[in-house]
């Protein structure tokens, strides 16, 4: 089973699983007026909302963190958590609707269809809200009346409720659901809404210098294009093997590391030198794709001698 540290890694980890079963949900609630949805993959998408998001993650507070919660002097009535309850309410009512409906959606009246898609989008307005007020205010206020013996407890308390339900194997039969919904097995990607233009955008404005080197070892990408760099680079970089960009006494340890990364021995190599007055981290990263293929190594080189020095805190709040 997933082992965390922390009951609120655990939650927010539930939650995301859960936005994950939401996006294919909104996909198909808005391919059903064209008659263009997948009914499996929908069927798929409510009942891991109801058996995963309900049953599961919902359960694990309302019997546990709540109560505790409670017992800590956050009230039950009049509250965050009679919020809470009442929308996990709201929720569990709309899905089990909707789960009755969808086997006779296909022959479904037009006003049926838009029923099902206005109760579809409902749960996901209140889903999505729901986890914001969950992962920003009420864990928070969690965080702040529970003790180290509270944490600890709903660790177990968690984990058991898992293990009662699917047995030690429980985080995988969760991901094999999540795999059953998405399309071919694969995450839906979020890169997918953002267009060449702010990809472009993103790219140029990280505050550090990233070069892609592919699968045939050859220099397909770097950032920071005509800006100035820790190590200068033009155009011309591009379509060059990666051992003619690295000093000779070096290009035996890169290409270690590449092949590490290629036979998957290696995760990551790190390395920290000085370099013109700066302290400048260089790091590679292996990249795979969806189906673990390996598709070429990301460096990403820093300048780290203000971050060495940071001490104490800077708030949000304290810049303004």
């Amino acid at each position: 089973m997933v082992t965390y540290s922390r009951w609120d890694d655990w939650l927010v980890a539930e939650h995301e699983m859960i936005e994950r079963a939401m996006a294919v949900l909104k996909k198909n609630l808005e391919k059903i007026s064209a008659g263009g949805h997948d009914p499996v993959q929908t069927a798929r998408a409510i009942d891991f909302l109801l058996t995963f998001g309900d049953r599961i993650h919902n359960v694990k507070e309302e019997r546990f963190l709540f109560p505790l919660m409670e017992k800590r002097g956050v009230p039950s009535e009049g509250g965050p958590i009679a919020v809470m309850l009442m929308e996990h309410e709201a929720e569990r009512k709309l899905l089990s609707k909707m789960q009755t409906a969808l086997p006779a959606l296909a022959a479904a009246p037009d006003s049926d269809k838009t029923d099902f898609v206005q109760e579809g989008m409902d749960y996901l307005a209140i889903r999505a809200e729901h986890i914001w007020k969950e992962n920003d205010v009420l864990y928070n206020i969690a965080r702040q009346v529970l003790t180290e013996d509270d944490f600890g407890y709903l660790l177990t308390a968690f984990r058991k409720s898992d293990t009662q339900h699917y047995g030690e194997t429980a985080a995988t039969q969760f991901d094999a659901m999540l795999n059953e919904m998405e399309t071919g097995g694969k995450k839906l990607r979020l890169i997918e809404n953002l267009n060449t233009s702010q990809l472009h955008a993103i790219m140029e404005t990280l505050p550090m210098e990233v070069t892609f080197v592919d699968a045939d070892d050859t220099v397909a990408y770097f950032n920071r294009l005509d800006k100035e760099k820790i190590f200068a680079r033009t155009r011309s970089v591009i379509g060059r093997k990666v051992a003619k960009c690295h000093p000779e006494k070096s290009v035996d340890t890169v290409l270690k590391i590449v092949a590490g990364f290629k036979d998957k021995t290696l995760d990551k190599a790190d390395f920290w030198i000085n370099f013109r007055d700066e302290k400048v981290l260089i790091r590679y990263f292996p990249v795979y794709d969806d189906s673990d293929t390996y598709l070429g190594v990301l460096e990403v080189t820093q300048e780290i001698a203000w971050i060495q020095k940071l001490a104490g805190e800077k708030r949000l709040l304290d810049s303004f």
